[in-house]
């Protein structure tokens, strides 16, 4: 189990060299998606390398989880890593931490029944639930820092500057 003690020490750390360099924290973090065969995808970034698919049922072969669950899941996982990067970092004890994601859609966005129906979510809510011996205002405080401070968070809260670019290449024969 890690050590809140040395999460506290790694947050604080990071945080420090952020604040004294700015540049430290700015850079562009790049993922590629390929569709390897049907529509299944593979994601690399780095070291890591994930698989998303459909349901056989909305045309994939159930290869991997939808992107829909790998959304909800960064969503989740950025809270609760929050939850806990924060708990440590203002000591306050932490046990548990459990994050459930809910996510309205209403698909003839998707299909484009409805112009005026987007093809995302209608509606986003999240329950947390931790378990702690701290007094209740203490806990509260670690929730609301890592929410202003979530990155996750801030993506879903707010339109975000999107641009697309295309570059189409002719087949080799």
């Amino acid at each position: 189990m890690a050590d809140p003690k040395a999460i506290k020490r790694s947050f604080e750390r990071q945080a420090k060299a952020v604040g004294l360099r700015p540049s430290l924290g700015q850079r562009t973090v790049v993922s590629k998606t390929r569709l390897i065969d049907g529509l299944k995808c593979e994601i690399e970034e780095g070291p890591w390398k994930l698989t998303a698919d459909l349901a056989k049922e909305g045309g994939g072969e159930d290869q991997g989880p939808t992107p829909g669950v790998l959304g909800r899941g960064a969503f989740g996982a950025c809270l609760a890593i929050g939850y806990k990067l924060w708990a440590s970092k203002l000591d306050v004890p932490i046990s548990n931490i459990e994050v459930e994601v809910h996510t309205d859609v209403d698909e003839r966005g998707r299909f484009g029944f409805h112009d005026e129906i987007t093809a995302g979510y209608q509606q986003v809510r999240y329950i947390v639930r931790i378990e702690s011996a701290a007094p209740e205002a203490d806990v509260m405080r670690v929730v609301d820092m890592a929410d202003r401070h979530s990155p996750y968070f801030d993506n879903f809260a707010r339109a975000l500057d999107l641009r697309r670019e295309v570059k189409i290449e002719a087949r080799k024969s």
